[in-house]
C-alpha cells in the first residue's frame, strides 16, 4: 500500500514532491490555478496566496490532490450538486453553508507532461499548459485557458468561458452560457454543446497529421463561427432554425425556406465531417487563407454585423 503524505498550507509556501506524480487532482473555489508541464525534475507546488481555510495537500502513490479538508475529492459528484445550484448542501450542514464559498487560493503546479490532470473550480481561473495526459476541467463561473495540450481534453462549465490554443488532442466542451474559443486548433476533433454560449473554432492544417476533421457543434441561441484550413476536406451540414448564415465556400450550398436555413456540401474529398446546429444562433463558415498568404495568421473574430 502506498504511503500517504499530507500537508496543510495556510500561507504562501513551496512544496517539492520527490515521489513521481502521474495524476493531479485540484479542487478549489476562487482564485487562480496554473498547471504547467515540467521539462524535468520532480513535481512542485507553489502557493502564492491563501484566503480562508488552508489547502489540504495529499500525495498517495502517484496521485497528488490539492483541495480542502472539508471538500474531499469524490470524482464529479460534488460538481453535480454545484450544477444543480445547491453547493452549500454539499459542503456544510449548517444553514449558513454559503460561507464555504468564501475562500480562494492562487496556486501553480509544475508536473510531468504525461500527468493526467483533473481540475474543479467554482469561480477560480484555470490555466493548463503543455500537458500530454488527459485533461478534465470543470468549473462554474471561472474561465479556463488551455494551451498546447496533446491529450484528450474535456471542459465543462456553467457560465465560464474556455479558450483552447494549439490543442492537438480530442476536445470536448459542455456549457450552459459559457463560450468556447479554439485558436490554431490542430487536432481537428471538437465536440461542443452550449445553450447560449458562442463558439469560435479556428482550425489549422498540419500536413503531417492524417486525422480527418471531426467537428460537431450544438447550440440553442449561441452564435457559431468556424474557420477551416485551406484546402478544406470535409462533408458539411450546418442548420439553424431562425438564425442567419454566412458561407465563404463556393462548393457549399445554402438552402432553406422561411427562417430555417442549411449549409450543405462537400469540401475536397470529404474525408472529414463538420456538423453545426443552432436554433436561433447564427452560423458562419469561414475560409482560412492559404498558409503562405498574407493573412494566414490573422485571428478569427466573431463579427455580429456579418452574422
Amino acid at each position: 500500500m502506498a504511503e500517504q503524505m499530507t500537508w496543510s498550507v495556510a500561507e504562501p509556501q513551496k512544496l517539492t514532491f520527490e515521489q513521481q506524480v502521474t495524476e493531479l487532482r485540484v479542487r478549489v473555489v476562487g482564485g487562480t490555478v496554473n498547471v504547467v508541464a515540467a521539462d524535468d525534475g520532480p513535481a512542485r507546488l507553489e502557493v502564492a496566496e491563501v484566503n480562508g481555510p488552508p489547502l489540504h495537500v495529499v500525495q498517495e502513490g502517484g496521485i497528488l490532490t490539492v483541495s480542502y479538508e472539508d471538500l474531499p475529492w469524490n470524482g464529479s459528484q460534488g460538481f453535480k450538486k454545484w450544477f444543480e445550484g445547491k453547493p452549500w448542501k454539499a459542503w456544510s450542514g449548517s444553514a449558513d453553508g454559503r460561507k464555504a464559498w468564501e475562500r480562494s487560493a492562487t496556486v501553480t503546479l509544475t508536473v510531468p507532461a504525461a500527468t493526467a490532470v483533473q481540475l474543479a473550480t467554482v469561480s477560480a481561473a484555470a490555466f493548463v499548459s503543455g500537458i500530454s495526459g488527459a485533461t478534465d476541467v470543470n468549473g462554474v463561473s471561472g474561465d479556463a485557458t488551455l494551451v498546447g495540450l496533446s491529450g484528450k481534453v474535456k471542459a465543462h462549465t456553467v457560465s465560464g468561458n474556455v479558450e483552447a490554443q494549439s490543442v492537438t488532442g480530442e476536445l470536448g466542451f459542455h456549457s450552459v452560457s459559457g463560450g468556447l474559443t479554439v485558436v490554431d486548433g490542430a487536432g481537428g476533433s471538437v465536440r461542443a454543446d452550449s445553450v447560449s454560449g458562442d463558439m469560435l473554432i479556428d482550425l489549422v492544417l498540419d500536413p503531417a497529421d492524417a486525422r480527418p476533421v471531426d467537428i460537431t457543434l450544438n447550440s440553442v441561441s449561441g452564435q457559431v463561427a468556424i474557420r477551416l484550413p485551406h484546402p478544406a476536406d470535409a462533408r458539411v451540414e450546418a442548420n439553424t432554425a431562425t438564425g442567419g448564415v454566412s458561407n465563404a465556400f463556393e462548393d457549399l450550398r445554402v438552402s432553406g425556406q422561411w427562417a430555417a436555413k442549411r449549409i450543405t456540401g462537400t469540401l475536397g474529398a470529404g474525408t472529414g465531417t463538420l456538423r453545426a446546429t443552432t436554433v436561433s444562433g447564427a452560423i458562419a463558415l469561414l475560409r482560412r487563407p492559404a498558409a503562405d498568404g498574407p493573412d494566414a495568421a490573422a485571428p478569427l473574430a466573431l463579427d455580429k454585423k456579418v452574422l
